[in-house]
C-alpha cells in the first residue's frame, strides 16, 4: 500500500532544503543582482549593464548575414530600451528553442515635454506618472534623474543627475499635518493626484537678470553650462525620476532585498545571467528584455514589438527553417515577479494558492484578473513539463496565483508570447510592495528563479 504521506503534497521553506553550499551560491548571486538593480534603474541603464555584461561573456552584435554555429553567442541591442540575446544551440531551430522573456522597466515619474516651470520662486518639473503606481507613495523620497535629450541636429547627450554622493538630489513635497484636514478626507487615490506628482528642482534666482522667471532661468544656465541644451531641447528628449535608494539587505538576518524596480529586473538579470552562462546548449536558448509592459507592452521595444520575429526569423534564415515550425516547438517563461504573501494584507490573497517569501520560484499557470481576463493560461502539459525540469535539476519552486478571484490581478508579456504559437507560462519572483519606490524581495527566491531559468535552458 502506498505510503500516506506520499500522496500529499506539502510546500516546504527553501532554507530548510538547500545546502550550505547552494547558500553560499545565492549570496554569490544576489551580490552581483544588487549592484545590477543599482546600475539599471531605468530601461537605457539595464541594457547597457546587460551589454556590458554579455559582452564580457563572449556575446556580439547580431548582424542578419552572419555564419552561426553552435555554442556562439549573440544579442540585437533594439534602440537602446530592449535587448535580445541567443546562444545558439546543437538542434536545428525547426525543433524550437527554449525562451525567457522577462521585461526591464519599472513604474516611474516621467518627465512632460514641456517640463520647467517657476512658480513662487520655485522651480518645479512638471511630470506624467508612468505605470501602475500609488501616487502618495512618490511624495517626500529623494529622487534621482537620468535620461537622454536629443538636439535637433541629431546630436544627443546622457543626463545622469543624483545618482552620485555629490550630486544633488529632487522630491516631490507634500503637505504638512496641520493643514491636511481637506486632503486626510480623501482616498488613498485621490489624496495625491497625478498633475501633484511636480518635483522641486530649484530655488535660486539668476544674478544679474531682471524681470520674472529668474529661478527657472537659473536652472537652465545650469543645464546648458553642464549639458550644452536649451529648454526647447525637452521637446526631444526622455528624462526620468526614479527613488534615489541603493540595493540593500533588509532584516537583521539578511535575508532580505530592498530595492527599486525589483519588477522586474528580478527576472531580467535572472533571466540574463542564465543565458551568459550557458555553453553550447542542446537547444538555441533565447533571453528577451523587453521595454514598456508596464504600459502594456506596446511600441517598438515593447514584446508585441514584431523586432522579436525580425530576430528569430533571421536566426532561421542562417539554417533555412520556417519561422512557424521554430515557434511551434518552442517553449517560454514569461519570467515575472508576482505578489508575495503579506501576513499584514492577508486578506486579499488566497493563502493556499498564492506564492510565499523564500518557497522559491513562483510558477502561474495563469494570471489574468477575475475571470482569467488577460492570461494565456498554460496546459496542463506544459506545467507537466516544467515540473518535469524542476524535479530533474533540484529547483525549489511553488505555484502561485495573484491574489483572490475577485480581488484583482494583473498580466504580464505571457499572453503575446502565445499568441506566436509557443507554449508559454508565467514564472518568476515573489516581491513584497510590489510597484512601490522601494520593493522587497527574498533571496532564495531570487537565486532559484535564476537556476529555474537555466535549467529550462538546459533541457529540450
Amino acid at each position: 500500500m502506498t505510503d500516506g504521506k506520499s500522496l500529499l503534497y506539502k510546500q516546504e521553506n527553501a532554507y530548510e532544503l538547500v545546502s550550505d553550499k547552494e547558500k553560499s551560491e545565492c549570496g554569490a548571486y544576489c551580490e552581483g543582482y544588487k549592484k545590477f538593480l543599482d546600475e539599471s534603474k531605468t530601461e537605457r541603464l539595464a541594457v547597457d549593464c546587460s551589454i556590458k555584461l554579455a559582452e564580457a561573456k563572449g556575446f556580439r552584435p547580431f548582424h542578419h548575414d552572419m555564419e552561426l554555429t553552435p555554442g556562439d553567442k549573440v544579442y540585437l541591442n533594439n534602440r537602446g530600451k530592449s535587448l535580445l540575446l541567443a546562444v545558439i544551440g546543437k538542434k536545428r531551430l525547426s525543433e524550437g528553442v527554449n525562451i525567457s522573456a522577462a521585461h526591464l522597466d519599472s513604474p516611474r515619474i516621467d518627465l512632460k515635454q514641456v517640463p520647467l516651470y517657476e512658480e513662487s520662486e520655485l522651480a518645479y518639473f512638471n511630470t506624467h506618472y508612468y505605470g501602475g503606481v500609488k501616487k502618495y507613495q512618490w511624495v517626500t523620497i529623494p529622487l534621482e534623474l537620468h535620461g537622454v535629450v536629443v538636439r535637433k541636429d541629431g546630436t544627443s547627450v546622457t543626463v545622469a543627475i543624483g545618482n552620485c554622493d555629490t550630486d544633488p538630489q529632487f522630491v516631490i513635497t507634500d503637505l504638512l499635518p496641520h493643514l491636511s484636514s481637506e486632503q486626510m478626507k480623501k482616498t488613498l487615490a485621490d489624496g495625491i493626484t497625478g498633475e501633484g506628482l511636480d518635483i522641486l528642482i530649484g530655488s535660486y534666482p539668476c544674478e544679474g537678470e531682471e524681470g520674472t522667471n529668474k529661478v527657472k532661468l537659473n536652472i537652465l544656465r545650469i543645464l546648458n553650462e553642464k549639458y550644452d541644451i536649451t529648454e526647447e531641447d525637452f521637446l526631444s528628449a526622455e528624462l526620468i525620476a526614479v527613488p534615489a535608494f541603493n540595493a540593500r539587505d533588509i532584516g537583521i538576518d539578511r535575508s532580505l532585498i530592498g530595492g527599486y524596480g525589483q519588477d522586474d529586473r528580478a527576472c531580467s538579470y535572472a533571466s540574463l545571467l542564465a543565458v551568459m552562462e550557458l555553453q553550447v546548449p542542446e537547444k538555441t536558448a533565447v533571453c528577451v528584455l523587453a521595454d514598456k509592459e508596464e504600459t502594456g507592452s506596446d511600441g517598438v521595444t515593447g514584446m508585441k514589438s514584431h523586432v522579436f520575429e525580425h530576430f528569430m526569423r533571421d536566426l532561421c534564415d542562417i539554417q533555412d527553417v520556417k519561422l512557424n515550425h521554430c515557434f511551434a516547438n518552442s517553449f517560454c517563461i514569461s519570467a515575472d515577479v508576482c505578489n508575495g504573501l503579506d501576513p499584514n494584507y492577508a486578506d486579499v490573497s488566497d493563502k493556499r494558492n498564492n506564492a510565499r517569501m523564500n518557497y522559491g520560484m513562483a510558477v502561474l499557470k495563469y494570471s489574468g484578473s477575475r475571470g482569467k481576463s488577460g492570461t494565456s493560461d498554460a496546459s496542463a502539459e506544459v506545467v507537466g513539463r516544467l515540473r518535469g525540469i524542476f524535479d530533474k535539476e533540484g529547483i525549489i519552486w511553488q505555484m502561485a496565483e495573484l491574489g483572490k478571484v475577485d480581488q484583482g490581478g494583473g498580466g504580464t508579456v505571457a499572453m503575446f508570447m502565445a499568441q506566436r504559437n509557443i507554449d508559454t507560462i508565467d514564472a518568476g519572483v515573489p516581491v513584497l510592495s510590489m510597484h512601490a519606490p522601494y520593493e522587497v524581495t527574498a533571496k532564495l527566491d531570487c537565486y532559484m528563479t535564476y537556476r529555474g531559468i537555466k535549467a529550462v535552458f538546459e533541457n529540450n
